[in-house]
């Protein structure tokens, strides 16, 4: 994978301008999601992801800081297109069973 830098220690852009974490496989987006989703201080990150430096996880939240926007923006087409999946998935064969056995509404 070519990877470009960019002003921000540790975060490399792939070739369709992915930032990632510079040594690792993770995504910006990934550590991000789960600072937002879950709360999580830069410390319950690094006890989350322990091959994870203090400084990666420092740098790659500045990044996000840094363009909140666009991130933001990512973070918002990917529920949508999760969503979207659902939908046409339907209901599973165990929902389905489950609601005919009236175990669930």
């Amino acid at each position: 994978m070519n990877l470009t830098t960019t002003q921000h220690k540790y975060i490399e852009l792939n070739e369709n301008n992915v930032p990632y974490i510079g040594g690792t496989t993770m995504k910006v987006i990934e550590l991000v999601s789960g600072h937002l989703a879950f709360g999580w201080s830069p410390e319950e990150i690094k006890f989350q992801h322990p091959y994870l430096s203090m400084s990666q996880i420092y740098s790659t939240l500045a990044y996000y800081w840094d363009n909140k926007e666009e991130l933001d923006a990512d973070i918002q087409r990917r529920f949508e297109n999760v969503e979207t999946l659902r939908q046409q998935a339907g209901e599973s064969a165990l929902v389905k069973k489950l609601r005919t056995q009236g175990l669930i509404k």
